[in-house]
């Protein structure tokens, strides 16, 4: 490998000259082979450590890891769970979480409600290790599982975010065997994995919906539960033992989001730990939690089991809940600040601040004192899952094979992209063919030849360039979600992309051409037109992989667009028809090297000029077409260099792609240990007494109650567990 290394970067390094292009081809070569010769599987030194020193569960000395559908229980207990956001302009902190303790439990669906801004979000990618690292936040509190404080990496979770991405054009059926393929390489039988989706499907209630697109805006497909209930299952592939949905039911009808709450139901009662975060739910919804998390304002108010307990606690402040009304819109209205008024904001402020010091006050002596350490889970257990997690990545030409039949069928069956790319072209040759109708031989059509030649190479660039950016930045967020998952490597997606447009990417540069050609009456011989086509459509795949770069470097759809032309504006600029090479400032001179413009320009003037005749009727004017190249600069080089220098172009922006893909993974902060004496001390649970019972509150002492309310008149509870 050391060998054909060392050949490719000679070769590649010694085409097209030297100086910038030189540098590019060099850095491309050297990109191209790290993504070629990529290790099959990266494994943390952690998890190395962990493959050593760990022992089978079962003690009978196998480390083949357990059936796909096992889940492995794990319990999560946190407390102290502070985030605060500084503003460095008003040199103010704002806490999004305070001191926030709680606990979810194997078997039990966990819900954290409270109105919006109250920090749902925020605590669960707490406890998903999901909080992007800034310098402007700052994390801390004590996070355990399975009683042992670990990191979210010791064992398999997933991560259901409110927004649902798919590749629009694979059904649902096909979505799920390939993620299945590509996270379950244990199941090499197609019969075993066939089996294992159809269970899966059953499972999330989409048999129906199994051999039907996905869809998207353009392409009507399936429900916007159906798909957020296949989120669940591209999720459930590996068999996570938690499962965090962030806001599930966001832009569902009621029937559809009951109907995605009944699913997380179900999981919890299969074993997994299932922590949802969600706004009000209707009443038959908020029956089906085992345990909520109420906050507000970052801060605690209520933690513990459901249904009626939440209910009669508040009571004992004098909040009764009507008869026949939803108790998930009582309790959003209880803590929620009413801001129809000064007054209203005062009294609501008020009522809040009382509750959270009170369920603060009880929850610091005796909520979750006690550490479940070991209960459930066996010896070595923690090890074992990371064992699985390390071991989940299948081999490189197995991940491309994979990403290629994805990547061939996403692009192939996309017919309205191609449906629009394809009258685009055929819209352009037609009005360019119009305007530039049968250009003779005369003085005069020099200039409009040069003015053809240079709108066809904008134009071809401009169409292969708006079309990756408008995609490609949603892609690279699935990309990212499963990468993240050990899924595959992204050598494998990078090169399968680029292979799989090939035949869909070349379609419109050729359709192009073909009508373009004989209208304008360019240089009339087959080879000439062979090669026309060749320029451009070299030229689409580079403006193509500079679109990649550019939905790299920034977050969203609509800065791409925005980038993307500003960037190409400026290789047109320099695309050797508006400036002369010659009279290019010196400091601007790496520019033209590097414009894809510049190079279709001079590779189709090349071909278009060498050996055509003009008409003369002065002495001055130009009769061989290499006295017009020669004017503006661009003999002296053959039509292949100019090819190469545009793939050299194209390697170069892949590589450059690879590497903010790479640099740019999402980095998550990681909860530091709060100071010993902001902890809650451990104290064990002790039974309450008849006396310690809180007596009733009338109606009329509600306002003076609330305002703080002693701790004997507050019932101590355990969150029950399954």
């Amino acid at each position: 490998m050391a060998f054909g290394a060392k050949k490719l970067g000679r070769a590649v390094a010694g085409i097209g000259g030297n100086g910038v292009g030189q540098i590019l081809a060099a850095m491309a070569a050297a990109l191209l082979i790290r993504l070629l010769s990529g290790p099959d599987t990266a494994i943390s030194p952690e998890d190395e450590t962990s493959d050593e020193n760990s022992e089978d569960v079962n003690g009978d000395g196998d480390d083949a890891p357990p059936s796909a559908g096992k889940v492995f229980p794990v319990t999560i207990t946190w407390r102290n769970i502070n985030c605060s956001l500084s503003d460095k302009r008003s040199k103010s902190v704002r806490f999004l979480l305070k001191n926030v303790s709680g606990e979810a439990k194997p078997g039990r669906l966990l819900a954290i409600m409270g109105p919006s801004g109250s920090g749902k979000t925020t605590l669960l990618n707490v406890l998903a290790g999901q909080i992007l690292a800034s310098p402007r936040l700052q994390l801390s509190g004590l996070l355990e599982f399975n009683g042992k404080p670990s990191s979210n990496k010791a064992y398999k979770f997933a991560y259901v975010r409110q927004e649902d991405l798919f590749f629009s054009q694979l059904t649902v059926r096909e979505t799920l065997s390939l993620a299945a393929e590509l996270q379950l390489p244990e199941i090499s039988s197609v019969e075993e994995r066939d089996e294992y989706v159809n269970k899966l499907l059953l499972k999330l209630g989409l048999v129906s919906s199994a051999d039907s697109i996905i869809g998207d805006a353009k392409v009507r497909g399936i429900s916007g539960g159906e798909k957020k209930r296949l989120s669940l299952g591209c999720e459930l592939i590996a068999s996570p033992s938690v499962i965090f949905a962030d806001e599930p039911t966001t832009g569902l009808d009621a029937f559809q989001a009951e109907q995605v709450m009944e699913t997380l139901r179900l999981l919890a009662q299969d074993g997994h730990t299932v922590i949802c975060s969600i706004h009000q739910p209707r009443g038959s919804v908020y029956d089906k939690f085992d345990d909520i998390v109420l906050l507000t304002e970052g801060a605690l108010v209520y933690a513990g089991p459901a249904h009626d307990q939440p209910l009669e606690y508040f009571s004992r402040f004098g909040y009764q809940c009507p008869d026949h009304a939803n108790p998930a819109e009582f309790l959003a209205d209880l803590i929620s600040i009413d801001y129809s008024s000064a007054d209203s904001v005062y009294s609501s402020q008020k009522r809040i601040d009382a509750l959270v010091e009170a369920f603060s006050t009880q929850s610091s002596a005796v909520l979750y004192a006690t550490s479940l350490t070991g209960k459930t889970v066996p010896r070595h257990g923690m090890k074992f899952s990371r064992k699985i997690t390390a071991k989940r990545k299948g081999g490189w030409w197995k991940q491309f094979w994979l990403l290629l039949k994805r990547a061939w069928m996403q692009a192939s069956r996309d017919g309205p992209t191609n449906k629009v790319r394809a009258r685009m072209s055929i819209a352009s040759a037609i009005i360019f063919g119009s305007v530039f109708w049968r250009m003779g031989r005369s003085q005069t059509s020099i200039q409009d030849r040069m003015g053809l030649l240079q709108v066809t190479a904008i134009n071809t660039a401009m169409a292969a360039l708006t079309k990756t950016v408008g995609v490609f930045p949603k892609e690279r967020a699935i990309v990212d979600r499963e990468r993240a998952k050990g899924s595959y490597a992204l050598g494998p997606y990078l090169l399968s992309k680029l292979i799989a447009e090939i035949p869909v990417g070349a379609a419109f540069p050729l359709m192009f051409g073909t009508l373009l050609y004989p209208m304008a009456g360019l240089h009339p011989t087959l080879s000439r037109f062979g090669k026309f086509c060749e320029i451009v459509t070299v030229e689409s795949f580079a403006a193509s992989a500079m679109g990649l770069t550019v939905g790299a470097m920034v977050p969203t759809t609509e800065a791409a667009m925005a980038l993307g032309p500003s960037l190409m504006t400026v290789f047109i600029v320099f695309g050797g028809y508006y400036v002369n090479a010659d009279n290019t400032p010196i400091i601007f001179r790496w520019i033209p090297r590097a414009s894809l413009i510049r190079w279709a320009f001079q590779g189709l003037c090349v071909n278009e000029f060498t050996g055509l005749k003009f008409d003369r009727q002065h002495s001055f004017d130009i009769q061989a077409g290499e006295q017009a190249l020669e004017r503006y600069s661009l003999g002296g080089t053959p039509i292949s260099d100019t090819i190469i220098a545009q793939i050299r172009i194209l390697l170069f922006w892949y590589s450059t792609t690879y590497i903010l893909l790479e640099k740019n993974k999402p980095k998550y902060l990681q909860l530091k240990e709060p100071a010993s004496q902001q902890l809650e001390p451990k104290l064990k649970l002790e039974p309450l007494l008849e006396t310690d019972q809180p007596r009733p509150i009338k109606q009329d002492e509600q306002n003076e109650q609330v305002e703080s309310p002693p701790v004997y008149q507050i019932e101590p509870f355990v969150l029950e567990g399954a």
